[in-house]
């Protein structure tokens, strides 16, 4: 029997997020930079994502890999319609970049060069330029059907030329020659002669010397304005003096993507995994190509015969613009110093904002949206000020000990507005606590230079007993994770590697303490939506849980004796995917369809990153069928299908703003007594069937409607956040007539700065 209940499309239901990511580019009332800097997010997301999946369907469509979710056909047709979209979206980031971040430049001052055209004031400088900076560091390489091996590194940059001979050049009828080749390409060539010769043209390849030189070039200012210009334009400028003796014909941009996931033995022991990881790490460079990017203006007969010469596939031709890898935008200079990268400075202080309808949350009711497919929609009522800056807790100053805190009161940070240094302090009290007996910590991803490793390097320095649990196969920091297990393992920190055929993503970290004379005194644990690096703890948007609550400080232990493989996990709090999650999910959804078949407010508030297992989808829609008010926020893949008979009382909200939503927070109802939950899993098949996730109750009823407010908060978003139709547009919601202007970032920062002078409740310690 066919199941009546529909499903987006993993890949295509990412590709409209990152179209939303896209859509920043153009909204006006953010600062200029912040604008481009979106236009690089959106291709470095687009990157990776062909690097893997893309990648991995294309070896299921070619026949090199099997798999039990796609056939070689239907991983065929998929590869397609990305394709189809990618190219669409594609068009939509030139328009954007040509008609409206350039000339925004251009507005302030900024020229920025696109081509090898340049003012004559400048055409001397570039010329000196190259010969001093550049020249030294080019290297062509011939091409050569017959001859070639293919070198091309991943994601590197290069020059495609080709040219003829001076002395086999033809005078005379270039003219003609030009529009016969014109009309059969239907292209415009510019600035390279047309040239015939009795002889084959020359090709070379030439790769841009990113280690040496910058991307991006400053100019000299003339008059008013700032000059910037493309290094790949100022070589093509000056080809001639690479090649002399030689007419250059024409010179394109060309790169290539390389399949950058990993295949290793996953039942393996960690020696063995070890092993493997060190060796196929370096050859992620020189994987299978899984995309050939070209300039787009590139003419077929010489697009042919690249294919050729490097045994391009058809299906791997993906036509680009002139310039490739804007990624690189996030490092594109501001010469002018009055144009600013942000705007103005956020108050830290301030009174709390008008009410954001909080009473909706137990009502069932959903919350007024107007909606608008426009980012523009909350017209000129954005602000756009500077990024929140990470605010450190009045409660938690220097003669405040955290552990002294906590052990009063559960602590809840919300990360980039509050500071991670609170973190690090706490792990610094751990280490020189003379009571402190172990210190044990997951690592999935962590900062280069980590102050979180150096820390627990001091720790075990200073004769506490340390356990790092390292995920190796967390993709893309496979190198970092085994140079920084290898540093700590020096150190005398005890090292657990991964448990074959599963990953470790849930971020905890535990402390455990014993009195000087054998009493019992608090331990603590940590649970976190986000990873213990302190660099993405600045761009990401997570929450931490301190807390010395006994019931979840004995579950977190005994989480971390079963990564030891030392005993059956036994967990009465927390919810660990794989044991006894998918059980509890289950028994909340039913708590709250029995409430709706009784007649009484029903409701569930689901904020992650993803929603893709089938499964869990099924139950969001038999609760929306019993009449379960359910709003999803969620960042990214949403494969739960709105608008539909089954889903009608379902919402997809989508904010991309400032910081990257990262947190992982659901809401049940619960009859007027609700639960909330918070920790690492997205529900996706990996997450729930495949990895060890950690979450939390949240029981602190302070702390618990702290995140109720964050959640109503960014429901209640006008200016960022909009919702996802039943064709995956992202239509922007609009600002009621009469209602406060919530910027769900700014809104909440600016709600937790105005909560920052609470002090701590004089309570007595938790019993142990």
């Amino acid at each position: 029997m066919e199941n009546k209940y529909k499903y987006f499309k993993r890949d295509i239901s990412w590709l409209s997020f990152n179209y939303r990511v896209l859509l920043e580019a153009l909204d006006e009332r953010l600062p200029l930079y912040e604008r481009i800097n979106f236009i690089s997010i959106y291709s470095s997301n687009l990157e990776e994502f062909y690097k893997i999946r893309v990648a991995d369907h294309k070896a299921v469509a070619s026949g090199a890999t099997e798999s039990d979710e796609e056939s070689v056909q239907s991983a065929r047709e998929l590869v397609e319609e990305i394709n189809r979209e990618v190219n669409r979206q594609l068009d939509d980031r030139v328009r954007i970049y040509e008609q409206k971040i350039l000339p925004a430049l251009q507005k302030n001052h900024i020229i920025f060069y696109q081509d090898s055209h340049v003012e004559p004031f400048h055409q001397q400088f570039i010329k000196d330029f190259f010969k001093e900076e550049i020249f030294p560091y080019l290297q062509p390489v011939p091409v050569s059907k017959d001859k070639i091996v293919s070198f091309l590194r991943d994601n590197r940059l290069y020059l495609a030329i080709r040219l003829y001979p001076k002395e086999e050049r033809k005078e005379g009828e270039e003219g003609k020659e030009r529009e016969r080749i014109e009309a059969k390409e239907g292209i415009e060539k510019k600035g390279f002669p047309i040239l015939e010769s009795s002889r084959p043209p020359l090709y070379f390849v030439m790769k841009q010397p990113y280690a040496k030189v910058p991307r991006f070039i400053e100019l000299p200012c003339h008059e008013k304005n700032h000059y910037l210009m493309f290094v790949e334009d100022i070589i093509k400028a000056n080809l001639n003096l690479i090649f002399p003796g030689y007419d250059v014909e024409s010179c394109y941009s060309i790169k290539i993507s390389r399949d950058a996931d990993i295949l290793i033995d996953d039942t393996a022991s960690s020696a063995d995994l070890v092993a493997q990881l060190k060796k196929k790490v370096k050859k992620r460079k020189i994987g299978d190509v899984c995309r050939f990017v070209y300039d787009r203006a590139m003419p077929h007969d010489f697009l042919d015969f690249l294919v050729d010469a490097f045994h391009i596939h058809r299906d791997e031709l993906v036509p680009g613009d002139k310039h490739l890898n804007l990624e690189d935008l996030r490092h594109l200079p501001n010469p002018n110093k009055s144009l600013p990268n942000t705007g103005k400075l956020l108050p830290s202080t301030g009174k709390p904002l008008p009410s954001t309808g909080k009473s909706l949350l137990s009502t069932g009711k959903s919350l007024p949206s107007n909606d608008k497919s426009s980012p523009n929609s909350g017209g000129k009522s954005l602000h756009s000020p500077e990024k929140p800056k990470p605010m450190k807790l009045t409660i938690l100053d220097e003669k405040e000990s955290i552990f002294n805190y906590v052990a009063r009161k559960d602590l809840l940070l919300y990360y980039p507005y509050h500071s991670f240094e609170h973190f690090i302090h706490f792990l610094y009290e751990a280490v020189h606590n003379p009571e402190t007996r172990e210190i044990m910590v997951t690592q999935y991803r962590v900062a280069e230079n980590s102050a979180v490793i150096n820390t627990l390097i001091a720790a075990a320095q200073n004769g506490k007993k340390v356990t790092v649990f390292v995920e190796l196969k967390a993709r893309f920091d496979e190198e970092n994770n085994l140079a920084t297990a290898e540093m700590m393992q020096a150190a005398g920190i005890k090292i657990i590697y991964s448990i074959p055929g599963l990953k470790v993503h849930a971020k905890v970290a535990l402390i455990r303490r014993r009195g000087l004379n054998g009493e019992k005194i608090p331990s603590y644990a940590y649970i976190s939506t986000g990873n213990f690096n302190e660099k993405t703890a600045t761009l990401y948007a997570d929450c931490g849980l301190f807390t010395c609550r006994k019931e979840i400080v004995n579950d977190l232990y005994n989480l971390f004796r079963t990564l030891q493989g030392k005993e059956a996990p036994k967990f009465t709090t927390l919810l660990v995917a794989r044991f006894n999650l998918i059980p509890e999910l289950n028994r909340l959804i039913d708590r709250e369809i029995a409430l709706a078949d009784q007649g009484k407010p029903a409701r569930i508030i689901l904020k992650m990153n993803a929603l893709q297992d089938p499964t869990m989808i099924d139950r969001l829609y038999e609760a929306s069928e019993h009449g379960v008010q359910i709003d999803l926020i969620i960042r990214g893949i949403c494969c739960l299908i709105p608008d539909q008979p089954y889903s009608r009382n379902i919402r997809i909200t989508r904010i991309v703003d400032s910081f990257l939503e990262h947190a992982r927070i659901w809401y049940f109802g619960n009859g007027g007594n609700p639960k909330v939950f918070m920790g690492s899993p997205d529900w996706m098949r990996r997450n729930l069937y495949r990895r060890i996730e950690a979450i939390t109750p949240v029981l602190d009823p302070d702390l618990r409607n702290s995140l109720i407010e964050m959640l109503t908060i960014q429901l209640a978003d006008n200016q960022k956040a909009c919702r996802v139709d039943a064709k995956l547009q992202n239509i922007f919601k609009k600002r009621t007539p009469g209602t406060p202007a919530i910027r769900a970032q700014y809104t909440l920062y600016n709600w937790l700065c105005s909560n920052n002078t609470q002090q701590p409740k004089d309570q007595p310690a938790m019993p142990q």
